[in-house]
């Protein structure tokens, strides 16, 4: 049993470090707060100014083709960085399979360069 505990006693320990981080981050807002609101500092604000109107309005599409964009060059650099540092052990069978998904990707973005998604009216 003590092997057992000894085995485990660093993941009790991080369990326990997580806890106390966690309480503390909870519970520091209510200490160190200002205790005097007023109508400016609870009013609603959105990206620096107040918000415009009912919190349920439909957004343009062209924001979610901006996050798309973002997602698909996101993808990109976390798929291209680990492939860069093993290039030399990976030969012409790796650097084949990233130029063909480069493709697929470069063919998205002319996609929505072509639909005019990147155009802002």
């Amino acid at each position: 049993m003590e092997l057992v505990l000894h085995e485990y006693l660093p993941v009790i320990i991080f369990m326990a470090l997580c806890l106390v981080i966690g309480v503390s981050l909870a519970v520091a807002p209510f200490l160190v707060a200002y205790r005097a609101p007023d109508a400016e500092k609870l009013s609603a604000y959105e990206c620096g100014f107040n918000a415009f109107d009912d919190s349920r309005m439909k957004f343009d599409v062209r924001f979610y083709l901006v996050a798309i964009l973002f997602i698909i060059f996101d993808l990109e650099v976390a798929f291209l960085f680990p492939w860069a540092v093993s290039f030399g052990a990976l030969g012409w069978m790796g650097f084949i399979s990233m130029m063909i998904f480069l493709g697929v990707l470069t063919v998205g973005f002319i996609y929505e360069w072509k639909k005019g998604a990147l155009e802002w009216d």
